[in-house]
Order: structure tokens, then C-alpha cells, then sequence
């Protein structure tokens, strides 16, 4: 690129970034002082950021709340909410918004040329010219207020951000995570919460939320990022002409600083609320976290991700199995937090005894110690370099462009010195320096300068309180009480007026120029092409292969399915534990440990799943599929079928010691994952009231998983014998010839490769008969109410509308969308000020509506309840519909990997669906108007009169809505038998 005509900005810096195919640039915008990178690239799929240091000062939340209100209209694009007319009317790939501790981002992404250029001119406005100065409004609605509704009512706080907070401080791992942060560096700006503390929430003012949008929120501040294939030299002409060129040069200090290493450790203890019926006892969480140099030091990171994988995440890792052995928690958990200017490694047992705590210590130092001296398994070590390796060569984020995890990478160093933008970016050198390091105790030197001899630590005991969270709500209660007293009669009906100012702010029609500022694409700018499947059925050595042809740069993903069409009921829940175990557990030759870094050190890993389908003309069915996934070279296919066999023929599942772990670890991380991700267990939950296939997943990987799995830990001395009895014959039912197909995404070479190593492997599988007993899965209805000891909800409401005899539609497809951004979104997030909503509506007819850290039970269903109302009265010009026609195809369009397209093929294939299903689905999105919507008011109509109901929620809740379930019962710890 040449330069020479861009007298804006001053060129720093350029160079060739060869491990991501790219040419870097630095740039400074010479008037407002505005950092500019490029990476320019052949990638289609442009990324653009603009990030801004936003170093807090206190635990309210400003830099969060500001995150949020920014996206709430701006000078250009006046509507409350262009974030979401964007959603609606984009081809986009990414967009979003991410607040960290020192930073905020604004990421956008998109394959179309103009869409990108649209996302970006709506960003850049909602940036640095927000609506916040005009609307208080906006502040109240995504920060907090107090809301009254009358005189009698009582005083309460809502706001959305507020809400999601709420949520967060439920979990106990995420108080345990702020309060390592904030004892490591009291004195920084990593010592506050920058999403705020819902106890300190309502001291921000809106006077102070402005000032921080002052600030910090100027180009001088601002960090911009620009990748893929575009002309830039356009981009950056406009960037100066539109926005950059109106703004002086400022300084604003926003550095981000350094925490004074600690003379000594520092100990923090705190508590977390159970449920009253839940144990206190190894119910506790024992931490030592310990600060390691510097995110300016790119192999110490990158040494010390190693050293968390070979010390703690892989299976047998030397530290985390000896805090096992001495019974010191059931789960151990580690982790090296980056992506901040001070990482740390932070060691945590779980499910531990409180008064463990200097035995934990103790042991944490006596395994370091031995291990500096003796040296590390070299072998761990190497398979920890292999699988980092593995994963940058591979590139593959899943639905994430590449681009933008590139850009949130270089964060890491150009945040905090201006002259190493690119740093991490440069990473194959690194991993060849690191593996020429092994053999020289570099390694060993790691673990005694910055975890053995380095004060700067902190000790964090975290501890379970009975009645905690009543007594946090009632202070809360007590707190709002107390200011509504002392407020005078006027000051009452101000506050009821501002309530109803702000929800006629809220439910205020847009005008139709504030519509129309959006910009937008055409029906035209869409492609009318339905997505390609890559499906060929070749048969192997008598096997059959799934075969997906696609360029996959060597890599081939292979997996091996068996049908779980012969597994008897009784042993379905064993299918969820066996994926877990097998590759965990010691073999003939291979004792776990080395089983895991020999498969790591050769491969991309391997790992046992499960696929239940449906198929897509017949909502009775349940096909369900246990995998053994692989990804490797194509020179390394031969060593995975071998590791393969060694896993499936010799691993020793009478290891009663191992199998306990991985039980206890098992429900430790379920207890974890379940309420985080309520939605997804609501949902998954209240699709089991009515599909099949639904009662399946359930009971491999849901909340009836989770009690199996409470049963087995509680149980495991008088059942561990059955246990192991039921996994051994559980893989004589599964591991059979004539299960097995074979799912494999590479090309032509990597097909070739298969051929040689596929023929011998059918001839381990187990021959010997078995008595077939097929599983059937009949949907109960049970609207259970899951009491947690959070203090918000995750509402669930789900049915099939096929079941009434109703048609699949690719207007669903539209629905989903406008009732995600329009309608939902409208009620129960800005109105609500749930923090999400979410629908869907399958082509089995599964459908649901559902909530996400949601402060209300009763009015959400009140508002999933009116849908098909809304749906009967909708309307919508053709501007409008192409709006929501252009944001439905963006959900459909997501550029794939290799790997990505293997998946959507071998899905179609197992559901029915085929390339003509997928066409016709496009073209009656393309083609749906108004009326196609408001006739889809009876499948609606259908799905909520079905009345099934699922919620996880806070005790309060629960018990005040308990009319509307058949069943309620606490998430954690409630051995009630499950319902047939």
C-alpha cells in the first residue's frame, strides 16, 4: 500500500506478519492523535474495532453501563436503539460490544463491502456522538433507576445492566474470580468491578457517567483496527474526512498501571450463598493466585499457558494430581488469566474443606518445589506446545472471523506500548523457541522465580453462607424502603412520573426519519443461493464414510459415529459418563496422563461426543450418534486410529479411584454450568416435556444428567461396582461394525489417507452378541420451577407446532428475528430489563421462547403469552421487511471453516434435510412480506398454548409463582426422584 496521498496520518510502522498471511501497519491520525492499525490480507470477511482504554475508578459499572448506552442513538443515527435496527438490517458477521477490565471494544464484521461500511459509520457515531447527552433516558434504561409504580408499591432498582449483574454476583466462581482480581491489585484499576457491583450500581450519577464518556471517549484515547481485504487507503480518507478530523489532540490519562509487587502473600476470605438445604461442608473454594511478569513479554505468556497445561488442565498434570490424591477438593481448576497488563496463574480446588487451606498451600509448594528440581515431564510439556501450536496454524474460531480474534489479540501488548502493536501476532517463533527450550530447565526456572519465590500472591477462601442471599435481598429491600421514607410526598410522585416518562420513552414509535437514517442494503445485495452441502456416501472396507470433499490445509476432522440405536434405556445416562471417560483413563500401555499428552503431542486432540437428531419429517424421532472426534495432520491419521483402538479396547474403567474424579469433576462443573447458562438449561429442559429426542439430551447432558450424576457421587462406594459394570457392557452395545459409519472432512490427499489406515480398525470392534432392548423416550410434560440461590430468572416456554398440524416455514426463520429484536427484546429486555431473550422455531417444530438474567418470572410469560396477539396485529412496510429479511439471511450466511461446512453437511444428512430444503428456505425468506408473518400467529398460538414451562430462577420467585408449576425443587442438592 502506498501512502504518500494520506497527509492525515503519519505512517509508524509496517511490516510482514507471515503467520497470519498478512501486511501490518501503524498508523497516527497527526490531528486528533488517533491510533490506526491495518492487516491487510486477501480475507473477505473485514473485521473493523475501535477499543478505548476505560481504566475505572470505582465498582459501579460506569464503563459498562457506557459500553451499553453509546449503541442507544447518536448525532446521525437518532433511534433509540440502532444497535438492534442494525441486527435487523445487516449482512454482518460479528457485532457486538465488550467491556474488560482496562478496555472497551467496538467490533464489527462483514464479507459485504458496503455493509461493512455501513457498520462502521454507525459505530463511529454511536462512539463519539452518543445520544447520552440528550437522554438521561438511556442511562436509566441499560445502567439503573428506581422504579414506582404507585404510592403503595414498594421502591425497587432496574436497569438492564444492573440485572445482568445480578446475575453475574450469583455465581460463586465469578465472585471468586472479582475478588482474586481485586486483592492482586488493590491500588490499579483492576482492583474495582468494570461491570459493575450491583451494590454499587446505584451510586453512579448520570453527571459521572458523562464525564466518563468525556474522558475517555476521544480519538487521542482510541485504538483502530482495520483487517482483511478492502481498500484502505478509502476507509482511512473517510475515517479522517467524517470523524477524526472534528477532534484537537487531547491527552487523557488513561494509563493503565502497574500493581507494587506485595512484600508478602495477602489473604482474602469471603462468602457465597446456598440454598438452606445445601451442605456446607466441602462445599468451599481454596485459591492461590500468584502475578507473573508482564502481557508486554510474549514467550513468558505463552511459556506459561504451556506450564497451566502440563501443571493443571491435562488429565494426571503432576499438581492437580496431588491435590486429588490428598482428597483436597473433588475438582481442581486452573488457569493463566491473561489479556490484562499483569497476568496471573491461579490454582483453585473445589468442593473443598476450608480448614484445608494450609494443607492446600503446603502441597501447591511441595509439588512445585520437587518438580523445579527434578524437572517437568518433558513430554507434557511438548504436547502443551503441540496443542497451541495446533490450535493458532488452524485458525479456526468456530463462527468467529479469525480477523476479529486477531484483533482482540494484539490488545494484549499495543494497549499498554504503543511501539509492539503486532507482538502477538508473531507466534511460531515463540513455539520454536519454547521447544528448544525444554531440555534446558527453562521451564523448571519458571516455577521458582514467579511461583515459587514471588510474593506478589494472594490467598482467596471462599465460603458457603446459608441465608445469604435473603440477607443481601433484604438489605436491598431494607435500603429502598428507607429511601422511600424519606422522600416527601412530592418526591414520591416525581419518582412514579419518572417511571412513566421512562417506559414512554421505551415504548415510543420510532419515527420514520430516525428509520430511515439507518443505512441499509437491498433484497439485491443478497445472494438467493442456499448454502452447499458436501455429502458423497463411500463405503471403506466395508464401513460407510461420510466424506465431506473440502480444502482443509492438510487437516483432516474425522469422526468416528456409532448408532445408539441397540443402547438400552437403563443405560442412556451412562452414554454422558462414558464420553467423559474414555481417553481419561488408563489404558494397556498408556497410563492417562501419558494417554492425553501423547494424543496431544501428535494430533489436534481427541475427544468423545454425542449427536442427537431428529429428522426433519418426522418429529417422533430420535437418532442418536456417540462420536469419537479426532482432528490431525493427514500424515498423523495412522497414530489416531491407533490411540482410537487403544481407547476403545483397553481402557481400564475398573479404575474405581480414577472414575470417582471424574464423577466428582463431572458434577462440579455441571453445578457450575448449569445456572451461568440458565437459558440453555431452561430450554433444554422444557423440550424434554415434549420431544423425543429432547428427553434424550436431557438425560445424557441436561438437568436430568446432572441429578444422575449428584446420584452417582453421593453413591459411588455402595454403586461404584454397578457403575463400572454398566460402562463395560454400555461399550459392548455401542463399539460394534455395524454401527459404525465414518464422518470425514478433508480433500481428495486427505480421503487417501484415510484409505490406509481405516481397513484393520473394524476388526477391534466387539463382535460378541448382545440382547438388543431399543430405547424409547416419551415427552412428559412437568413445568418444573428449579429454585437456585441466584437472584434472577431464566423463563422457558417451549412446544411443537407440528404436533398441531402445522408446517415448517422459512418465515420462521424472520420470526425469530423480529421477535429477538422487536417484540421479546421490547418487553423483557428493555421494559423488563432482562439482560436477553432469545426464540427459535425449528424445522421438527421445536419451538421456545426464553429469558436470560431476568428479573421478572410471571410478566415474561405474560409477555411470551401475547406473542401471537403481537404476530395478528403486525405490519410492516417493504423498507421494514427488508430489514428483517437482510438480518435473517445474515444469521444463515455466517462464513464457514472447512470444518464448519463438514458439520452443517453431516447435520443435513442425519436430519433429512437436503440442498433443495435448504433452497426453498431461502427463497421464501427472500420472498416473505407482512402478511406471511402475521400467518404465522397460530404456529405461535400453537407452541405457548401448549403451556410448557420450565424456569431456573431465585427461591423468591419460584415460591411466588408456585401456581404455575406442576413441580418445584432446588437445582442443586434435591435428590427428589425425577418424574418418569
Amino acid at each position: 500500500m502506498k501512502f504518500e496521498d494520506l497527509k492525515a496520518y503519519t505512517v509508524l510502522s509496517e511490516e510482514d506478519i507471515q503467520d497470519i498471511g498478512s501486511r501490518g501497519y501503524l498508523l497516527l491520525h497527526k490531528k486528533s492523535r488517533a491510533r490506526v492499525m491495518l492487516l491487510e490480507n486477501d480475507d473477505e470477511n473485514k473485521v473493523f474495532n475501535i477499543a478505548f482504554r476505560t481504566p475505572p475508578a470505582d465498582s459501579t459499572g460506569v464503563a459498562h453501563i457506557l459500553e451499553h448506552s453509546v449503541l442507544c442513538g447518536s448525532r446521525q443515527f437518532p433511534l433509540k436503539d440502532p444497535f438492534v435496527e442494525l441486527v435487523k438490517g445487516s449482512l454482518n458477521t460479528f457485532l457486538n460490544a465488550m467491556t474488560y477490565p482496562d478496555k472497551t471494544m467496538y467490533p464489527v464484521a462483514s464479507c459485504n463491502d458496503q455493509d461493512f461500511k455501513n457498520l462502521m459509520h454507525v459505530y463511529l457515531d454511536a462512539v463519539f456522538y452518543p445520544n447520552i447527552y440528550k437522554k438521561e433516558e438511556i442511562f436509566r434504561q441499560e445502567g439503573w433507576h428506581y422504579e414506582l409504580r404507585d404510592e403503595e408499591s414498594p421502591l425497587c432498582y432496574n436497569g438492564v445492566v444492573y440485572n445482568e449483574m445480578k446475575g453475574a454476583f450469583s455465581s460463586p466462581e465469578e465472585m471468586m474470580d472479582r475478588e482474586i482480581f481485586n486483592t492482586l491489585f488493590p491500588d490499579t484499576a483492576y482492583g474495582v468491578e468494570s461491570g459493575g457491583d450491583p451494590e454499587h450500581i446505584p451510586e453512579l450519577t448520570y453527571e459521572a457517567f458523562l464525564d466518563f464518556h468525556r474522558k475517555y471517549y476521544h480519538p487521542s484515547n482510541s485504538y483502530i483496527y482495520l483487517y482483511g481485504n478492502m481498500d484502505m487507503k478509502e476507509r482511512l480518507e473517510w475515517l479522517d474526512k467524517e470523524y477524526l478530523s472534528g477532534f484537537e489532540a487531547s491527552v487523557p490519562d488513561s494509563e493503565v498501571r502497574y500493581q507494587k509487587a506485595f512484600d508478602a502473600p495477602v489473604e482474602r476470605r469471603l462468602y457465597y450463598p446456598i440454598a438452606d438445604h445445601e451442605p456446607e461442608e466441602e462445599n468451599a473454594y481454596l485459591t492461590w493466585n500468584v502475578v507473573v511478569g508482564d502481557s508486554l513479554d510474549v514467550e513468558l505468556n505463552m511459556a506459561f499457558q504451556i506450564l497451566e497445561y502440563a501443571l493443571l488442565s491435562a488429565p494426571g498434570a503432576p499438581l492437580r494430581q496431588a491435590l486429588l490424591d490428598a482428597k483436597i477438593g473433588k475438582d481442581i481448576m486452573g488457569s493463566y488469566e491473561d489479556g490484562i497488563l499483569q497476568p496471573f496463574f491461579s490454582v483453585v480446588a473445589k468442593n473443598a474443606r476450608a480448614k484445608d487451606r494450609d494443607r492446600f498451600l503446603e502441597l501447591i509448594h511441595e509439588t512445585l518445589r520437587q518438580l523445579a528440581d527434578e524437572g517437568i515431564n518433558r513430554r507434557a510439556l511438548e504436547a502443551g506446545i503441540n496443542y497451541f501450536e495446533f490450535r493458532f496454524r488452524e485458525a479456526d474460531y468456530a463462527s468467529y472471523p479469525k480477523g476479529l480474534m486477531y484483533g482482540l489479540d494484539v490488545f494484549d501488548s499495543w494497549l499498554y506500548d504503543d511501539e509492539k502493536p503486532f507482538a502477538y501476532l508473531h507466534q511460531l517463533s515463540v513455539f520454536a523457541s519454547l521447544k528448544e527450550k525444554i531440555e534446558t530447565g527453562y521451564f523448571e526456572g519458571l516455577l521458582k522465580e514467579y511461583l515459587l519465590e514471588n510474593p506478589h500472591t494472594a490467598i482467596v477462601v471462599v465460603e458457603p453462607k446459608k441465608g445469604l442471599a435473603k440477607e443481601m435481598e433484604q438489605r436491598t429491600i431494607e435500603r429502598l424502603a428507607a429511601h422511600k421514607a424519606s422522600l416527601s410526598a412530592q418526591e414520591i410522585q416525581e419518582l412514579i412520573s419518572r417511571t412513566e416518562a421512562l417506559e414512554e420513552y421505551q415504548t415510543a414509535e420510532e419515527t420514520p426519519e430516525a428509520l430511515a437514517a439507518i443505512p441499509m442494503l437491498t433484497r439485491g445485495d443478497i445472494g438467493r443461493e442456499a448454502a452447499k452441502l458436501y455429502n458423497e456416501l463411500r463405503t471403506l472396507s466395508d464401513m460407510p464414510v461420510l466424506f465431506h470433499n473440502l480444502p482443509t490445509n492438510q487437516i483432516g476432522y474425522l469422526t468416528l459415529l456409532f448408532d445408539t440405536k441397540s443402547v438400552p434405556r437403563r443405560l442412556v445416562p451412562y452414554m454422558g459418563l462414558l464420553k467423559s471417560v474414555l481417553g481419561y483413563v488408563d489404558t494397556k500401555r498408556f497410563s492417562y496422563a501419558e494417554l492425553f499428552n501423547e494424543i496431544n503431542a501428535n494430533s489436534g486432540g481427541i475427544m468423545c461426543g454425542i449427536h442427537i437428531l431428529t429428522k426433519a419429517d418426522d418429529i417422533q424421532s430420535c437418532i442418536g450418534l456417540f462420536g469419537v472426534k479426532a482432528k490431525c495432520l493427514y500424515s498423523q491419521l495412522g497414530f489416531v486410529f491407533d490411540m482410537i483402538a487403544e481407547i476403545l479396547t483397553s481402557s481400564k474403567l475398573d479404575d474405581e479411584k480414577r472414575l470417582y474424579e471424574i464423577i466428582a469433576q463431572q458434577k462440579s462443573r455441571m453445578q457450575m454450568s448449569i445456572p451461568s447458562s440458565g437459558h440453555a438449561s431452561a430450554v433444554s429442559r422444557v423440550t424434554s416435556y415434549y420431544s423425543a429426542s429432547g428427553c434424550m439430551q436431557e438425560e445424557i447432558s441436561g438437568i436430568g444428567y446432572y441429578k444422575f450424576i449428584e446420584g452417582l457421587e453421593e453413591q459411588f462406594e455402595t454403586q461404584k461396582a454397578a457403575i463400572i459394570a454398566n460402562l463395560k457392557e454400555l461399550m459392548k452395545f455401542l463399539f460394534r461394525p455395524e454401527n459404525l459409519m465414518i464422518n470425514y472432512t478433508a480433500d481428495e490427499e486427505g480421503y487417501r489417507m484415510l484409505e490406509q489406515s481405516v481397513p484393520d480398525f473394524a476388526q477391534i470392534l466387539c463382535t460378541e452378541p448382545v440382547a438388543e432392548d431399543p430405547s424409547v423416550f416419551t415427552p412428559h410434560r412437568n413445568n418444573e420451577g428449579f429454585k437456585t440461590s441466584g437472584q434472577v430468572q431464566y423463563v422457558a416456554k417451549g412446544g411443537n407446532f407440528r404436533k398441531d398440524g402445522y408446517s415448517y416455514t422459512g418465515a420462521l426463520q424472520i420470526l425469530k428475528l423480529i421477535l429477538s429484536y422487536d417484540y421479546l427484546w421490547t418487553n423483557i429486555r428493555v421494559k423488563g430489563g432482562a439482560y436477553g431473550c432469545m426464540s427459535a422455531f425449528k424445522r421438527t417444530g421445536e419451538s421456545y421462547l426464553v429469558s436470560y438474567r431476568d428479573p421478572n418470572l410471571d410478566k415474561t410469560l405474560a409477555v411470551f403469552d401475547g406473542t401471537p396477539e403481537y404476530l395478528r396485529n403486525f405490519s410492516a412496510d417493504e423498507h421494514e421487511m427488508t430489514k428483517y429479511i437482510i438480518g435473517t439471511i445474515s444469521g444463515l450466511d455466517t462464513p464457514l471453516t472447512p470444518q464448519g461446512k463438514g458439520m452443517l453437511s453431516f447435520n443435513a444428512f442425519f436430519s433429512g434435510i437436503t440442498e433443495e430444503a435448504l433452497q426453498k428456505e431461502r427463497d421464501e425468506i427472500l420472498g416473505a412480506e407482512a402478511c406471511d408473518i402475521r400467518n404465522l400467529a397460530d404456529i405461535v398460538e400453537s407452541v405457548v398454548s401448549q403451556n410448557n414451562i420450565c424456569v431456573i430462577g431465585s427461591e423468591a420467585a419460584i415460591d411466588e409463582n408456585e401456581d404455575k408449576f406442576f413441580v418445584t425443587r432446588h437445582l442443586i442438592g434435591d435428590n427428589t426422584p425425577e418424574t418418569a
